[in-house]
């Protein structure tokens, strides 16, 4: 007779220390199976054989797999469409429950929703717990039970409840635990059709207690590092947001604000997953985008003419990061002066980023055309030299990323600025106007 587990599956957690969902499958005493999917479903839309994300996960699956080890336990990776492998996995074991952390955006909900049922046919207990955020769907809400759409409010009952929260660590894996150990080693690359390139040089996970001590005084300036750098972190887990929580409350608000917003986002994409795809205000999608291929593509390239916007997409397109004011700064232009549509940006940072969250990424686009909650009225066009002016005086910034700039070589804006924020005001004004 097989010898009856539990399984931790791990997903947007990848770590073993105040792991909320691990810790409760520790706790029910039975033998615990670690396990991760890569997902197929997913994997099969990357376009980069060379994905700097999946590389980042796979190398991160490596070092978890190293500490479980050391506790005398390993991580059993799988590859394929989830639900086909919890079926293999329910044949295979004798699965008494399985244990997870909650993931809010709309095609995780379908997938554990069809995962659950067919637990629930098996008389397998599905257990979801809250950990990627500090609050979630309905615990920040209005006084009629109602979601907030104002990110100010919603910030203030978000501070006021916080203080009761408890921030308790969950513990991590006692000597005690009976984990299992499997032999195989995680899921080469090359297996799933993917390949490491080389070398990346990606963020360390840490961060200085100076830098967010300072954090409201650097952080608009792309040309130092006056932010934390741990989106990327946070974005798969690797990092617990209730220990960062507790450090933004003790170091900066402003940097506390930064996970407040993280935490609003995921909050707007659970209650208006439709959002995804379309404007929060349903007006916005009357917008006649011109989507002009050839400038869609000189933006995407860093050759707009524009030295800011393009040394933001030159550091995206490089690296697979770009400092967040540079982000609005080139989200603005794309929608603003170009009038292109929001979502077309949305897709192509979602291909190159590294820290790319599908709910703050939309809520970033989203506010940045103006067709958001909380959006940036319509009227506010960033102005690309002031924005220099403001942040990179010096053009240090600037100068790391396009080098030609100031020569021959570098090209000719690809839109007047004035011409441009004419434009965009005529255009909206008049599709807003409409019945």
């Amino acid at each position: 007779m097989k010898e009856p587990i539990v399984i931790h599956w791990f997903r947007r957690d990848l770590r073993i220390e105040d792991n909320h969902s691990l810790a409760k499958a520790i706790q029910s005493g039975k033998p615990v199976m670690c396990l991760f999917i890569f997902d197929k479903l997913i994997l099969d839309k990357l376009e980069n054989k060379s994905d700097r994300r999946l590389r980042f996960i796979h190398g991160t699956l490596e070092k978890l797999n190293l500490q479980l080890k050391s506790k005398g336990s390993s991580i059993q990776t799988f590859y394929g469409e989830p639900l086909t492998v919890w079926k293999e996995i329910v044949d295979q074991y004798s699965v008494t429950e399985v244990f997870c952390n909650r993931d809010y955006e709309p095609y995780a909900r379908e997938r554990d929703q069809a995962i659950y049922e067919f637990l629930k046919e098996k008389g397998i207990p599905f257990h979801g717990y809250k950990d990627h955020v500090i609050f979630e769907k309905n615990e920040v809400v209005k006084d009629d039970g109602k979601p907030y759409t104002v990110f100010t409010p919603y910030s203030k009952k978000w501070k006021s409840k916080v203080h009761s929260q408890s921030f308790d660590t969950f513990p991590s894996i006692p000597d005690s635990a009976q984990l299992l150990q499997f032999s195989a080693e995680i899921i080469p690359l090359q297996t799933m059709g993917f390949y490491d390139d080389g070398f990346q040089d990606y963020p360390s996970g840490e961060t200085s207690t100076e830098i967010i001590r300072n954090y409201h005084l650097t952080r608009d300036i792309p040309s130092t590092r006056g932010t934390s750098r741990l989106s990327l972190h946070l974005r798969f887990g690797i990092v617990s947001i209730r220990s960062l929580a507790r450090l933004g409350m003790k170091e900066n608000e402003k940097w506390l604000n930064e996970l407040i917003w993280r935490d609003f986002y995921q909050m707007i994409i659970f209650h208006f997953p439709e959002t995804v795809s379309s404007a929060f205000k349903p007006a916005y999608d009357r917008i006649p985008w011109r989507n002009a291929p050839e400038e869609f593509e000189a933006w995407c390239e860093g050759k707009t003419g524009y030295p800011i916007v393009d040394a933001g997409m030159r550091e995206l397109n490089e690296t697979g990061f770009m400092h967040n004011r540079v982000r609005m700064i080139t989200a603005s232009f794309l929608t603003k002066h170009l009038l292109i549509d929001w979502r077309l940006g949305e897709r192509y940072f979602a291909k190159q980023l590294l820290d790319f969250d599908l709910a703050s990424n939309v809520g970033g686009w989203q506010w940045a055309a103006s067709c958001g909650c909380d959006a940036a009225p319509y009227f506010r066009v960033f102005n690309p030299a002031l924005q220099t002016e403001k942040f990179d005086k010096n053009f240090r910034y600037i100068k790391q990323w396009v080098p030609e700039y100031g020569t021959a070589s570098y090209p000719k804006p690809i839109v007047d600025h004035a011409f441009a924020r004419d434009r965009v005001l005529r255009t909206f004004k008049a599709a807003l106007q409409q019945e």
